[in-house]
């Protein structure tokens, strides 16, 4: 079998897949924006752009196989930095997401209708795969969709309820709730295109249309980064004489439960616990401090200053509306932080409630104060539960992941 892949940005999941089918003989091709081979020299004299170059290095091997088509993702880099936010505008911005992904479907769809002899799968992701399928199709071809969050009927429902719950939390909710109708058909015709279905978590399954056949899912839960064998974690003495810290990672809205966890924080009205916020903001930094003046903005980090951020907190907290499986989960458990999520969250899998963290409803900034406060007045539990997750991080590996979809599509 000889398999094609395309996704923009080759993110952490697309790269255990790209492995998985180069250590199988499958791959093919694969179709991405920009990308360097490991073994690269050009790296140091990108100056600013060396972060954004470093996530989009591949193996010699994968980078042999790999077409790129780099301009309109350099474009909405380069608007990104420039603050010129029309030239990416959900949809209609020349540089927007929405163009760089049917870019790339177009690219791929023209290569599989010249080679379709060859070529026996095309695997790729949502918003991606619109035409490819569509030409995979007629030339007999298997196509394999990945899913890495809820679909999107089950999301838009979601996130219009958020809306009216969290009226002033509506302008972070985004493309959620703002995609065009052409966009969500193009969804649509994708999944049922699909021989294979692959999402990460129960959530992303249990979000899926009722007339899909649940025995083409393939569920493969992502994996976690190495642990570090230098990582130190905290005394109990150093514990008991510090405020509880708190660490929130990602787009700073109210999908991934931000207004909640906000709404938990004033509960608690700043008793012995701080809430630390790292990620992008999606409206003016001005918002979220009258929400919640008191909480600590640590900006935006390169990967390895995220990690290490984490290693200096406490616990994990992300009372998500809608994921997938959010990477960061065990990403933070790596760095022993136990976690308060939702189920939505897509690491329900992920808790032992009590060991390596608790499960709290959508929406209930109750509960989750007062998990908060629980940790803060039991620190020997507190520590404990700081090893557990350690340990349930490390059952989950990336070429596990890999391995599972291979073996699935086989």
């Amino acid at each position: 079998m000889s398999i094609v892949v395309s996704h923009p940005t080759g993110n952490q999941n697309v790269r255990a897949l790209l492995a998985a089918l180069e250590r199988n003989n499958l791959l093919n091709k694969y179709f991405t924006t920009v990308g360097f081979s490991e073994n690269t020299s050009l790296i140091k004299f990108l100056g600013p752009l060396k972060n954004e170059a470093i996530k989009r290095l591949y193996s010699e091997n994968i980078y042999q196989k790999t077409e790129t088509f780099p301009w309109l993702e350099l474009g909405r880099i380069f608007a990104n930095k420039a603050h010129l936010p029309y030239l990416t505008q959900h949809e209609n911005g020349i540089f927007s997401v929405d163009h760089i992904y049917k870019n790339i479907d177009n690219h791929t769809a023209k290569f599989l209708a010249k080679r379709s002899l060859h070529i026996q799968g095309i695997y790729s992701y949502e918003d991606c795969a619109f035409n490819s399928f569509k030409v995979a199709k007629e030339h007999g071809m298997s196509c394999y969709y990945e899913l890495p969050i809820a679909y999107w009927a089950t999301a838009k429902s979601l996130l219009t309820k958020e809306a009216d719950r969290l009226p002033e939390w509506a302008i972070t909710l985004g493309g959620g709730i703002a995609d065009s109708e052409e966009k969500l058909n193009r969804k649509s015709t994708e999944l049922n295109l699909a021989d294979k279905i692959i999402v990460p978590s129960k959530f992303v399954k249990d979000s899926l249309p009722k007339e899909i056949d649940l025995q083409k899912v393939i569920m493969s839960p992502f994996g976690s980064p190495s642990i570090n064998p230098q990582l130190k974690l905290p005394s109990l003495s150093e514990l008991k004489t510090r405020k509880l810290k708190v660490l929130f990672v990602g787009g700073m809205g109210q999908r991934k439960g931000l207004g909640d966890l906000f709404n938990a924080m004033k509960t608690l009205n700043g008793e012995n616990v701080e809430l630390i916020v790292l990620g992008s903001p999606l409206v003016d930094l001005e918002f979220y401090k009258k929400q919640y003046p008191s909480f600590i903005y640590a900006g935006l980090k390169p990967h390895a200053e995220v990690l290490q951020l984490m290693s200096e907190c406490d616990v994990f907290c992300l009372p998500s509306i809608v994921e997938g499986r959010a990477l960061v989960l065990q990403e933070a458990m790596s760095q022993g932080l136990p976690l308060i999520i939702t189920p939505n969250t897509g690491g329900e899998d992920l808790i032992e409630e009590g060991k390596t963290g608790f499960l709290v409803n959508c929406g209930d900034h109750n509960k989750i104060a007062e998990k908060i406060q629980w940790l803060s007045e039991h620190k020997e539990e507190l520590l404990e539960m700081k090893y557990n997750a350690i340990k349930k991080a490390t059952l989950y590996s990336w070429e596990g992941y890999g391995d599972l979809i291979v073996n699935g599509l086989n």
